[in-house]
């Protein structure tokens, strides 16, 4: 692992330690953070699939009664029929946090209450078959948005978890790594420069004891054996 180019000093040593541990501490709270955002996330695929399953059976009934009135009514009858709806529906957009992913929360409130209103025709020139297809579709609105918003938050909670998943890595395998490397590399270039200080004190200290020495003898000889002639 390459190490980081700074120079092998204390101080950047105290720096790289604290960053170490910031990462460390960084890495531990993204991986808590990856692992509930996989929670959640298969907890809202499980509904979706399930809710999935509820609309398409109820879309299929509604496409299987629709086929049978356009087979029983004329097509000018049926375009007429459906032409001009007389119900309407106000959908409202929020959101909500989910572990630092704002999802989106759809709601629709229909302008009226009375089931008949979805009906925008008379029932003297259409089939029953039509009753029923309209109906299931209005049954089925509140399921497809349901539906919309789960498969929009189970996509971005996707988009979160690799994002997350990718800067865990990167510091579990790039940067704590290269952090412990040069960490280590200044450790053992300060243990090196103080031995290397240690011998060179050690060697000026012989030094000086020898040049003690010497003078001592010196001046513990005779004049006449210490002044050479």
């Amino acid at each position: 692992m390459a190490r980081l180019n700074v120079n092998p000093t204390r101080m950047e040593q105290t720096k790289l330690k604290r960053r170490l541990v910031t990462a460390r501490r960084g890495h531990k709270l993204l991986k808590d953070k990856r692992d509930e955002l996989m929670r959640q996330f298969l907890e809202i695929v499980r509904h979706n699939l399930a809710l999935r399953k509820k609309v398409e059976a109820a879309l299929g009934k509604a496409h299987r009664s629709f086929t049978i009135a356009s087979a029983v009514m004329s097509p000018e009858i049926l375009e007429e029929a459906l032409m001009y709806p007389k119900q309407s529906v106000t959908l409202a957009l929020s959101t909500k946090n989910i572990m630092s992913v704002n999802v989106p929360v759809y709601k629709f409130q229909m302008k009226s209450d009375d089931p008949a209103e979805i009906f925008p025709y008379g029932f003297a020139t259409t089939s029953g078959e039509l009753d029923d297809a309209v109906r299931a579709l209005s049954q089925t609105l509140n399921d497809l948005l349901e539906l919309a918003q789960s498969e929009k938050t189970a996509q971005m909670l996707a988009q979160e978890i690799e994002k997350t998943r990718r800067r865990v890595n990167a510091l579990e395998y790039v940067m704590i790594p290269q952090l412990e490397e040069t960490i280590k590399y200044i450790r053992m270039k300060l243990e090196e420069n103080e031995r290397g200080n240690t011998s060179r004190l050690m060697k000026v200290k012989d030094m000086m004891l020898e040049q003690a020495h010497h003078y001592a003898e010196r001046e513990s000889l005779p004049l006449s054996e210490a002044v050479p002639i």
